[in-house]
């Protein structure tokens, strides 16, 4: 960050600021406009997409911008790029193909749309900072693979949890350390819970109770630390992971794994509920230098062998336009898949449901999503949650029961399956027919 800002302010000096397009203006997209129109110098936005125009004119109006224009076409776009008057459009392809947009952000959350968006960013030579989680989880090696092929960076953001994680998780490393957990601290887990349930909640902060509903359930949290697994190589020690509830403080869990174990997992993701600090992330960690074991002594950090790292909050849109920054200016990832996936998400039944449910969305009333290690995922052929939506079921199924590919039908033409297929071909040849 120290970096960043002394970069973006020489840009802003030049009168050379980084162009950044977003796709999708909901609760998170307004936010993350509101702070590059107000709070980001050498920063410009030059357009917003959403399927609603009305809502990506929201979002620069909220910001304070009035003078947005709506186009239509690649020439209306290109136009008002130039002439730097910001563009509100409901075609995101459009963005993805100006060349006068050095990074795009995917703020959709939507595993098929965001799939669509980020091929057509990579194909057109577009770096992308994505708040897609779920679709990152789902097919995130596979694209970083096309990504890296095509000479673009595709990452994860800073804020959001699982770039928080990652950038303490660097910082431990850097000072000689050896992470053995990287963990997600939660206020609540119930995978139960319904847009129902959490209707009200949704409502009082304006924001979408399906995704609202993902956060509460645990889907949204299994996303997140499998892309943490998938770019630090880490594992789980079980499915779903451990998910401690502890209300103490997160410097009393270096007692309570096996460090042996974590070793020979090479690392686990997890998740507490009720620990304080709250909402941030913490890493745990080892160091066999006993010469620096003795200074981490000294530094009140304990006699080990687990450290305690943690940074006791997460800022969400207030960071995410420094990914992009550290991306254009410096060529630096946030969070990216190191190759295969190491942790998949899989579909669990919410409630009992009879064959023929057609599965609905991610935070909805039929399923939840659990972390798996991703070669038990491919050798039982279980279903990723990412690709749950739209499935027909060809049983019933019962609560809590794990969904294989065995017992549904996937949405014909979806994109997302045919990109997870290839990522199976590629990386798991055990999950494909």
């Amino acid at each position: 960050m120290i970096i960043v800002d002394t970069a973006l302010r020489r840009r802003e000096a030049e009168g050379r600021p980084v162009k950044v397009a977003m796709i999708g203006a909901g609760f998170m997209g307004r936010g993350v406009a509101n702070q590059i129109v107000n709070s980001v110098p050498g920063m410009e936005l030059v357009a917003v997409s959403n399927r609603t125009v009305a809502s990506a004119e929201r979002a620069y109006t909220e910001a304070g911008r009035t003078d947005f224009v709506r186009v239509e076409t690649q020439e209306g776009l290109e136009d008002a790029i130039r002439r730097g008057q910001p563009a509100v459009t409901e075609d995101a392809l459009l963005l993805c193909r100006s060349e006068q947009v050095d990074c795009v952000i995917d703020v959709t959350g939507d595993v098929e749309f965001g799939a669509q968006v980020t091929l057509e960013a990579i194909a057109h030579g577009r770096h992308m900072v994505t708040m897609n989680a779920e679709l990152d989880a789902t097919v995130g090696p596979l694209l970083k693979r096309k990504a890296d092929a095509a000479g673009v960076i595709l990452t994860a953001a800073d804020g959001d949890q699982p770039g928080v994680q990652a950038n303490l998780y660097r910082f431990v490393r850097s000072i000689g350390l050896t992470p053995l957990v990287c963990g997600n601290i939660k206020g609540l887990q119930d995978p139960y819970r319904t847009p129902t349930t959490q209707k009200a909640f949704a409502e009082r902060w304006g924001q979408n109770v399906n995704m609202v509903t993902s956060f509460a359930d645990g889907t949204k949290i299994s996303f997140e630390q499998a892309i943490v697994a998938n770019g630090t190589g880490m594992r789980v020690e079980k499915r779903g992971m451990r998910g401690t509830e502890f209300p103490g403080h997160v410097d009393e869990l270096t007692k309570m794994y096996d460090v042996d174990e974590l070793r020979r997992l090479g690392g686990v993701v997890d998740y507490t509920v009720g620990s304080k600090p709250g909402p941030g992330v913490f890493v745990l960690a080892t160091h066999d230098d006993p010469k620096q074991r003795h200074y981490l002594n000294l530094y009140k950090l304990g006699e080990g062998p687990l450290y305690s790292f943690y940074t006791p909050y997460h800022l969400c849109h207030f960071e995410v336009p420094l990914s992009a920054a550290r991306v254009v200016l410096f060529g630096d990832a946030v969070l990216q898949p190191l190759g295969a996936p190491t942790v998949d998400v899989i579909a669990t039944a919410k409630t009992d449901l009879p064959a023929g449910t057609v599965i609905d969305a991610l935070g909805g009333y039929h399923t939840y999503g659990q972390c798996e290690n991703a070669d038990v995922v491919a050798s039982q052929r279980l279903l990723p949650m990412g690709l749950a939506v739209g499935c027909r079921l060809r049983r019933a199924v019962t609560r809590d029961q794990v969904l294989t590919y065995d017992d549904v039908e996937l949405p014909q033409g979806s994109l997302a399956v045919a990109l997870r297929a290839e990522q199976d071909r590629l990386f798991a040849p055990l999950a494909v027919r």
